[in-house]
């Protein structure tokens, strides 16, 4: 059992306590939900975007815990046998260093791969994670679709985890033998400490445009990428990989000096390059060919994009000494959920993708057009409670590359679904080609009855999800189960 004593945390947090003798106690549990902490906890008031932790320490008071890591004492609380650390460089900075020291520092132990960027880091880090075990190497990951290692698998509610659960699961990883992680590391994470403390020996830098800014997100683009430069110029202890044909390549190469740094591109002659790039079609498959140092790779994903992904991956893999030909065999074996993956049913060709702001959605529906036959149809919405400018991009690459539109929800939260809709629908502008159907499950049944053989069907936003967000709660939802329950009506 981990375990850590009230004066080491005392220690850390810089706070001065009188210790009594005999009352040095031993913490059991690092915790920063009330509902888990108990008499040998410590408490961890985190003030967030919408809760703050200090307005529950009576939560935790009630269910035995004594000791709270604060950023103030809060007010009307009973102080009996308690202890209150006021953390000197403040409660998510001392929680990351806490926990850190309570999981026996597990981030050097283990070799670390961390990626940022505003699209591809799930793809990425899942073909990284993906041609690891198939070559041997023990791995995990800890991203957008959960974590992973060793047959385990865990849901996680951000693509990068708070800072106690990533040591967490990196101190279980190196329990089990896991000799490598892959972690996506957002904008967000990087802001809010959650990679506090660990230095990774690879990072990647796979693009670079607008969003998350806006309310609980980012004040502005500045912010963003700054951010994200953190991970090179703070964070990157070993090999940088950076994307040579992003607008903002000097800037992080820059920020990753003075570290070992390759690049890829599908454009340039670099370290690592992508030659003869050829779309290919199978069932229920849409691909890519490419040559790279004299190597043949196959990946299960369409598009110049997802080449990229590739390359930034084959240019980490490159530090583990893998040879070309066997990295090769396992790279085209590996499969992302939520990611391009094609259902075929009846002739139609649905497309589960997590596109969900005006780039990715611009990319995959420009893709997918190449495969198109006959009609392209997208079903998607926007996020609630979000940056509203992703709604008018959204709207616009739909109503300019798709050939009929289906406005729906993805996780409309506490925002009414409809107007979220109305907002993507003013983007459309004169062109009417398209209908609103603000429940989700009924959108995906109306396009299973209106597709015909031939069409190419995007179901854009949810991806991986199983859930949909609405009105705080996360309410079971998946797009492949119930494209299935409704193809089984039509042909009943």
């Amino acid at each position: 059992m981990n375990s850590i004593k009230l004066s080491k945390i005392a220690e850390i947090a810089g706070t001065k306590i009188k210790i009594l003798p005999g009352k040095d106690i031993e913490i059991t549990s690092i915790e920063r939900d009330s509902r888990k902490a108990g008499p040998n906890s410590a408490f961890f008031c985190i003030k967030g975007a919408v809760l703050d932790g200090h307005d529950y320490a009576h939560s935790a008071y009630s269910n035995g815990c004594r000791v709270f890591l604060c950023d103030y004492v809060p007010d009307k609380f009973p102080l009996l046998n308690s202890n209150f650390l006021i953390c000197k460089n403040g409660v998510r900075e001392t929680l990351a260093d806490v926990a850190a020291e309570f999981y026996g520092h597990p981030e050097k132990k283990i070799k670390l791969i961390g990626i940022t960027g505003t699209k591809g880091k799930t793809t990425t880090a899942e073909l990284i994670y993906g041609v690891l075990n198939r070559c041997g190497v023990k791995a995990g990951y800890i991203g957008t679709n959960g974590i992973d290692f060793d047959g385990f698998h865990y849901d996680s509610v951000n693509t990068t985890p708070e800072s106690c659960d990533i040591y967490k699961y990196l101190a279980e990883m190196v329990e089990r033998g896991v000799k490598a992680a892959v972690i996506e590391v957002s904008s967000q994470a990087i802001k809010l400490g959650r990679v506090r403390g660990i230095d990774f020996d690879i990072c990647i830098f796979t693009n670079l445009s607008k969003d998350h800014i806006g309310k609980n997100e980012h004040a502005n683009f500045d912010e963003y990428r700054d951010c994200k430069l953190k991970l090179f110029s703070e964070h990157c202890k070993g090999l940088a990989v950076i994307n040579l044909d992003s607008p903002y390549v000097e800037v992080f190469a820059k920020a990753a000096e003075p570290n070992r740094t390759v690049f890829y591109s599908s454009e340039q002659k670099t370290d690592f390059s992508a030659e003869k790039i050829t779309p290919y079609r199978n069932d229920n498959e849409f691909g890519c060919r490419f040559v790279c140092k004299n190597v043949e790779y196959k990946i299960n994903f369409p598009g110049k994009f997802s080449v990229m992904n590739a390359l930034a991956g084959i240019a980490a893999l490159s530090d583990f000494g893998i040879d070309g030909k066997k990295l090769s065999t396992a790279l085209a074996e590996v499969r992302v959920d939520g990611r391009f993956q094609v259902i075929t049913q009846d002739g139609v060709d649905y497309v589960i993708d997590y596109a969900h702001n005006g780039e990715s959605m611009r990319s995959a529906l420009t893709v997918l057009r190449e495969y198109a036959s006959k009609r392209l149809i997208v079903l998607f919405g926007s996020v609630g409670g979000r940056t509203t400018d992703r709604r008018q991009e959204l709207g616009k690459a739909a109503s300019e590359l798709a050939d009929f539109s289906i406005l729906t929800s993805d996780n409309p939260d506490c925002e009414p679904p409809e107007n979220i809709i109305d907002e993507i629908a003013e983007a459309y502008g004169a062109n009417k080609n398209y209908i609103k159907i603000p429940d989700r499950r009924e959108a995906i049944e109306y396009v299973v009855k209106m597709a015909e053989p031939g069409d190419i069907v995007l179901l854009a936003g949810k991806g991986h999800e199983k859930y949909q967000l609405i009105c705080g709660k996360r309410v079971p939802f998946s797009e492949k189960e119930i494209l299935s329950e409704y193809q089984c009506v039509k042909n009943s």
